[in-house]
């Protein structure tokens, strides 16, 4: 298999750190559709990354559908449970989580266009998508060791990937201060060697 994507993408690291997570090795080839030369969007139509290339050449796209297909291949370190209430509950956890990432996404997108183009407003309602999701976040984590209780889940993986590209992208956002209880958790996951050889970078 072959992954496609690049280091600064969060869903892109979503999906590295489950393959760490499930000791799955695979080909990881740098392509961003930013760029112009950029062949995302021959296994991708959307032009989005990550793209999971199976060994038959079938792409895979979305990074939900991804770690999805990945939980499946093998029966250790089990992320999703099986379909119940608690599956319901991990999902939810991974649309928040990348919500958080879509939104804190399109402000970047947004800042580097022409100062004179930029829509204040438009940035004002992402940030906001990203403080009420933090605030969410938190209350539903509450003294809880991870996300969904004392094992680690999808739900962690997705909140720990979302609260790192915060901390690479919008250092400004004070939520360790603010979220003490999120900030245990993301050291904790930080811990990790998924996670902790998975850093986001330029």
């Amino acid at each position: 298999m072959k992954l496609i994507g690049s280091h600064t993408s969060p869903f892109v690291r979503k999906v590295r750190i489950v393959l760490a997570e499930k000791k799955i090795d695979v080909e990881f080839e740098i392509d961003s559709p930013w760029l112009a030369e950029s062949k995302v969007p021959d296994s991708n139509p959307l032009g989005k990354i990550p793209v999971l290339l199976l060994d038959d050449g079938t792409p895979l796209f979305d990074s939900r559908v991804i770690v999805e297909y990945i939980d499946n291949l093998s029966p250790n370190n089990k992320l999703f449970p099986a379909p119940n209430r608690e599956r319901t509950e991990v999902k939810r956890w991974e649309a928040l989580a990348d919500g958080i990432c879509e939104a804190a996404a399109s402000i970047v997108v947004e800042r580097k266009r022409p100062a004179h183009q930029q829509s204040g407003d438009w940035i004002q309602r992402q940030q906001d998508k990203i403080d009420r999701s933090l605030a969410f976040m938190s209350e539903h984590l509450g003294d809880k060791a991870y996300c969904m209780g004392n094992h680690i889940s999808m739900a962690d993986i997705a909140a720990g990937t979302a609260l790192g590209y915060l901390a690479f992208r919008f250092p400004a956002i004070d939520w360790p201060t603010l979220y003490p209880n999120l900030e245990r958790l993301a050291g904790k996951l930080q811990q990790r060697p998924s996670f902790a050889e998975t850093l986001p970078h330029d």
